[in-house]
């Protein structure tokens, strides 16, 4: 599964991730940017370290679940 990992930094100075499954892609980076400054100017989420306050980074992540069969 793949994720959008929005990465800003809060009133503490420290990392808050915010993930969204099943990105599109190609990226937009205009548009993540965009949002990112939507989500910090309109003090949607709050942290513990307080509200988010700069963009920090944007990346897509993908990991990979492989069951294993235990024979139950």
């Amino acid at each position: 599964m793949k994720k959008l990992n929005l990465v800003f930094l809060n009133t503490e100075g420290k990392s808050v991730t915010l993930a969204l499954n099943d990105p599109v892609e190609p990226a937009d980076p205009a548009a993540i940017k965009a949002a990112m400054n939507t989500i910090i100017a309109q003090n949607v989420f709050v942290s513990k370290g307080g509200d988010l306050t700069e963009i920090k980074s944007a990346r897509i992540s993908e990991s990979n679940t492989t069951p294993i069969d235990l024979g139950v």
